[in-house]
């Protein structure tokens, strides 16, 4: 199991990451993203300047040192150029309107009100239902529905703007009327369909389970209770409902028996529109967008011969999105989903290697430490505390979490037009389900108060871990040299 747990997260078990230029990919993808967000032109010429110096201290890479500059040049101007031109887009259109608008994602529970993203002759505004009538009829939309309404788009404010920027949304929309909806693209609806089955399999689950089934599975969490949504993320075990490379790896896991009978260009290009296709039915959030992008590079590479190692793959998927969409960098989950890629590729068989003593746990636990420490920054400024037992919880639920995201999806789809055989197929994952909120339960219990534990203990325990960490990898080396 505790391969198969590494496997699907990316981690590096063989020695992939030797190659010293991925080191330069990983400066290319840095200089990317500074460039993203501060949309500065000095930045690459910046990071080139220190990279000639890099490369001609490192010349065991065997690399262009002019050629790496001019790549880290070439895609940091290419970040800053189209994050600037995205940033002065103009005023977004103002005044009333009457027409066709396309709803760009599901709609989302906010308090008492209900947020809906619109695409209006190209734009894109938030539109906010409230009262039980609006929020009931919004809430039967879905992402790729055309809706018939009338009314009045303005501008946003500027805080509202900048926190909302990644999603390119330009402005709102005050609905006077709703009108008809039709079923939208094929794409979306075939989409759609796939939701509806997963959503059709959690009724089988009692409240609040059937909720985390679907967020487990597909990334939905909407209709996730605010407790549930808060303990989660107290225990450090909200990513577990934030569709990631995990579910990715998992889904061409639960695919493999029929990518097995394929071969050659028919396997890659399977596989490449079964990695296309779940990223569609989980809505194109960012942290499944980097997880897509990076496991088709991986697919690529793999049919081409050029394997690379996780670090290089994240670091080019990283360069690839933010030239398509530099405001990717302002988001959250692309933040995190970064963070704890990075973390799990860099670390975590290193430090299952120097956990060997606790056998089958060893690479869990490492994956776990290496994506918390990942992690550990945006944690820290978005969320605002660091979660204490997160650790143990991670382990304790992760595993168990994967089972249901890998048999989740299949379940749903094969069940469906059989509800006796689907309410079979649901008892094993009603117990998956209902062991992962109970950890959850049990660590929030133990975790101490914020308030009075207070930051320091927090930097402490990280402390202490990093400390002992080093320790044991010195002692390591003494003996190893004697």
């Amino acid at each position: 199991m505790s391969q198969d747990y590494g496997a699907a997260l990316g981690v590096d078990r063989h020695g992939a990451g030797a190659d010293p230029t991925d080191l330069v990919v990983v400066c290319v993808a840095v200089a990317a993203w500074l460039t993203a967000v501060v949309a500065s032109t000095l930045i690459p010429l910046v990071v080139g300047a220190v990279l000639v110096v890099v490369m001609g201290l490192c010349r065991s890479t065997g690399a262009s040192t002019r050629a790496w500059a001019l790549a880290v040049i070439t895609v940091s101007l290419a970040v800053g150029v189209h994050a600037a031109l995205q940033r002065s887009g103009g005023e977004p259109t103002r005044g009333s309107y009457v027409g066709w608008v396309t709803v760009v994602d599901d709609p989302q529970p906010s308090g008492a009100a209900t947020r809906v993203l619109l695409d209006i002759e190209g734009d894109r505004y938030e539109m906010w239902a409230r009262g039980r009538g609006a929020r009931r009829r919004v809430g039967e939309w879905d992402a790729g529905n055309q809706i018939y309404v009338s009314g009045e788009r303005r501008v946003l404010s500027a805080t509202r703007r900048d926190r909302v920027a990644w999603q390119h949304v330009v402005g709102v929309f005050d609905a006077e009327w709703l009108g008809d909806r039709i079923a939208g693209s094929p794409l979306a609806r075939a989409s759609n369909r796939i939701r509806h089955l997963v959503a059709h399999a959690s009724e089988r689950l009692p409240e609040p389970d059937d909720t985390l089934f679907t967020g487990l599975v597909i990334g939905d969490d909407r209709t996730q209770p605010p407790e549930m949504l808060a303990r989660f993320r107290r225990t450090g075990l909200s990513h577990l409902t934030a569709v990631s490379g995990q579910n990715v790896a998992l889904v061409l896991a639960a695919a493999s028996p029929l990518l097995r009978r394929l071969t050659g260009r028919s396997r890659v290009g399977v596989t490449l529109l079964l990695i296309a296709w779940f990223v569609v039915i989980t809505r194109l959030e960012p942290s499944i967008i980097r997880a897509g992008v990076m496991a088709a590079l991986a697919v690529i590479a793999r049919a081409t011969g050029r394997e690379g190692s996780p670090v290089r793959l994240l670091a080019l998927a990283v360069c690839v999105l933010l030239i398509i969409d530099p405001l990717l960098a302002q988001s959250v989950g692309f933040q995190l989903s970064v963070g704890a890629t990075a973390g799990v590729a860099m670390l975590a068989s290193r430090l299952g290697e120097r956990l060997s003593a606790l056998g089958p746990l060893a690479l869990p636990v490492g994956v776990t430490l290496g994506a918390q420490i990942g992690v550990l920054v945006p944690s820290a400024l978005v969320f605002g505390r660091l979660p204490l037992v997160g650790l143990v919880a991670n382990v304790l639920a992760v595993p168990i979490a994967g089972l249901v995201m890998l048999l989740g999806l299949p379940i749903a789809i094969i069940g469906a037009p059989a509800p006796p055989l689907l309410d079979v197929l649901m008892l094993p994952m009603r117990l998956g389900v209902r062991w992962v909120d109970t950890i959850a339960v049990l660590a929030d219990r133990l975790e101490p108060d914020r308030a009075a534990v207070g930051w320091w203990a927090h930097g402490c325990a990280a402390a202490l871990a990093l400390l002992w960490f080093a320790v044991r990898r010195h002692r390591t080396r003494l003996i190893d040299t004697q």
